[in-house]
């Protein structure tokens, strides 16, 4: 027995087929021309070109001036202090990161960025950074249907995503029928047309994507009222569709500039693009010995797409084109648009099979049959993390024929390659903290939202020493995140007391685990929680230190805040403030570990869960809250009076020069 809907399947995709098929007077035929029109695209008359530079672009260091007195003005408010009084040099620069996780990231991310402006920090802050569904959130919040009020996205979320994005009869409506087809294809018919780079899974995930989070529900199709068949209704905004239009709402500094993130899985030995595949494969497993896969990251703003590997970058506007020695080498090739790079952003399904397999292991180890199994699978560990069951999408290389001027950490595959695969930057690193520590955004205080599936197993946030290392980023603090087990044994013999000789002994064991857990943990309260040495409480904060090391094996002090006299020493560094997503006793009903609709890969959600789930992020946050208050204060005063010593110093040097010309004068 097939549903009701499929009735009406092939007909839908018959019309989609022929809408596509760039025909005169279809569908298709007509957004290419409009993609042509300079009034509705001016950037395919625009040149553009590489950017090759390890410095911020002009606009973003434009966007920074007007941001400052935007913030100012803000933490004046925040901190109850005389506006008059704030000077400029004295105001921290303040980043937020949201974690990947899908619809529970984006939903989860919401509450706590709304319970941010409640208390007046989110207009003190610089920077938004997101990977995965806290891209999807940062993209929906800077547009015509968030209106920059996450209270307006978070009622958007529970119109749109109580049904799954796949399902066929909605779905197809809203990609087949007007007014929201030629809306929704704009950037599938533009792809395909250029043919630059093919179309594939990852974009049609991106366009269902759009369909749900692109789509107010008052157009026609998506659960609301009809709107005529003409020209696209006020309610779908073009600009919606293009990243570097997000500008719009940052040209006076109002917004903190949001980052997008994404990774290139580089495979020493491997072409990882299209044109590379013909290789000697017994040169390639001897290269893979030689060194590690690794992975790089690309970020987006509405300004620039870049890559801090690379070092070179190229306008948000010209994302899409191809590029020939710093040159694009066709025109006429509009932005590639926003649904795209949903599928870009949020394709955590292009993970290596290692990350699949990480995903299940819990449950094969538990069952002792399996043990043999695993043991087979781990040994071909190095294999797994280097094959991708699906492949990435594919945006047309900017970094070809560069390879004399861009930097030795750009990788020989790219050099040639007609593109770059790109996916979900969860793959490498689940928190996008890396872009906020790029030379010249100069961040003093990192806030991490985290709401990672596995915020207990993987400490996302520790992950990033090994980058500060490596680019010789002063000030991070080392040794932070959630903390590893005294007894590594220990962990291993609880692991195997906890193995079962069936599935069905292991779902057992399971569930019993699960109702003994949920018991402690309303038995303990938050407050035991927090105690617990293995366990981090819903705000941790740390500092790093700025003093110089003797040597390389001895790394600058860094500790857990406790007091605010920790912050204020002239040697504190760079402030981590780390919100995970943790169950609380005020929130009874839902907990990220045991929930089954928190799972990443659950796309139907209905209003009661999602407020289940912003309530539990604003708890979380409030609990905090004060702590964040004083921590900010303890740097802005930190600064202001590391400013007032310079100044202090600066008035010494100039009065002493003085003196010294007086004197020669009279001698004279």
């Amino acid at each position: 027995m097939l549903p009701d809907w499929s009735i009406g399947l092939p007909e839908w995709i018959t019309r989609l087929q022929r809408e596509l098929n760039m025909e005169p007077g279809s569908m298709a035929d007509t957004i290419w021309t409009e993609a042509c029109d300079t009034s509705a695209n001016p950037e395919v008359a625009w040149d553009a070109r590489v950017r090759i530079s390890p410095d911020l672009c002009d606009e973003e260091k434009s966007f920074l001036r007007k941001r400052r007195e935007f913030t100012r003005r803000a933490l004046a408010k925040y901190l109850d202090l005389p506006e008059n009084e704030v000077h400029m040099d004295d105001v921290p620069v303040i980043a937020t990161t949201g974690s990947g996780g899908g619809l529970r990231a984006m939903v989860a991310g919401a509450g706590y960025y709304q319970a941010l402006h409640e208390v007046g920090l989110f207009d003190c802050t610089t920077y938004t950074a997101g990977v995965s569904g806290s891209c999807w959130l940062q993209s929906v919040y800077l547009s015509s249907i968030g209106q920059q009020s996450f209270t307006r996205v978070i009622d958007h979320f529970k119109q749109r995503i109580g049904v799954h994005i796949a399902y066929p009869p909605t779905a197809l409506e809203l990609i087949d029928t007007p007014p929201t087809n030629k809306y929704l294809l704009r950037g599938v018919v533009e792809k395909l047309k250029v043919g630059h780079s093919s179309f594939g899974l990852v974009d049609l995930y991106g366009l269902l994507l759009g369909a749900r989070l692109l789509v107010p529900s008052s157009v026609k199709g998506s659960g609301g009222s009809s709107e005529g068949e003409g020209e696209l209704p006020a309610s779908l905004d073009n600009d919606d569709l293009k990243l570097s239009r997000q500008r719009r709402f940052l040209e006076d500094g109002q917004s903190p500039l949001p980052i997008y993130t994404a990774v290139r899985h580089e495979i020493p030995g491997e072409g990882n693009e299209t044109e590379n595949k013909n290789i000697d494969m017994e040169k390639a497993r001897e290269e893979e010995k030689k060194q590690n896969d690794w992975f790089q990251w690309f970020e987006v703003t509405p300004f620039e797409v870049y890559s801090e590997d690379l070092e070179a970058g190229i306008p948000t506007w010209g994302l899409g084109r191809r590029y020939e020695n710093g040159v694009n080498i066709d025109r006429k090739v509009p932005e590639m648009k926003v649904p795209l790079l949903f599928g870009i952003f949020g394709s955590a399904f292009c993970a290596t099979l290692g990350h699949y397999y990480a995903e299940i292991r819990p449950f094969l180890t538990s069952i002792s049959m399996l043990k043999m199994l695993d043991d087979m699978v781990l040994q071909r560990s190095d294999d797994l993390v280097k094959v991708h069951p699906f492949d990435p999408a594919a945006v047309p290389n900017f970094a070809k024929g560069l390879k004399d001027k861009l930097p030795p950490t750009c990788p020989e595959s790219l050099h040639e390659s007609e593109v770059i695969q790109l996916m979900d930057a969860g793959m490498s690193n689940n928190l996008a903290c890396y872009p906020l520590m790029r030379k010249g955004r100069n961040v003093d205080i990192m806030i991490a939202f985290d709401s990672s599936a596995d915020i207990q197993v993987a400490n996302w946030i520790g992950y990033v020493e090994g980058y500060a290392k490596q680019r010789k980023i002063q000030g991070w603090p080392v040794a932070i995140g959630w903390p590893r087990t005294d007894d590594p044994k220990r962990v291993e013999q609880e692991l195997e007391a906890a193995q079962a000789s069936s599935a069905a002994e292991a779902k057992e064991k399971l569930e019993h685990a699960q109702n003994q857990d949920r018991e402690a943990k309303q038995a303990e309260g938050a407050e035991l929680a927090k105690q617990n040495k293995n366990t981090l409480g819903p705000c941790t904060i740390w500092v790093g230190s700025m003093e110089t090391r003797e040597s390389e094996d001895e790394p600058p002090r860094s500790k857990v805040v406790e007091e605010e006299w920790d912050l204020m020493g002239p040697d504190a560094g760079i402030v981590v403030a780390y919100l995970p997503l943790i169950s609380h006793t005020d929130v009874p009903g839902v907990d990220p570990e045991t929930s089954a609709y928190l799972s990443t890969w659950n796309f139907e959600w209905t209003p009661e869960q999602i407020d289940n789930v912003v309530t539990l992020a604003k708890t979380n946050f409030n609990e905090g809250a004060d702590r964040l208050k004083r921590t900010v204060r303890a740097v802005y005063e930190r600064k202001k009076k590391l400013r007032l010593e310079r100044e202090h110093s600066d008035d010494e040097l100039r009065h002493g020069e003085n003196e010294r010309r007086g004197g020669a004068d009279q001698f004279s």
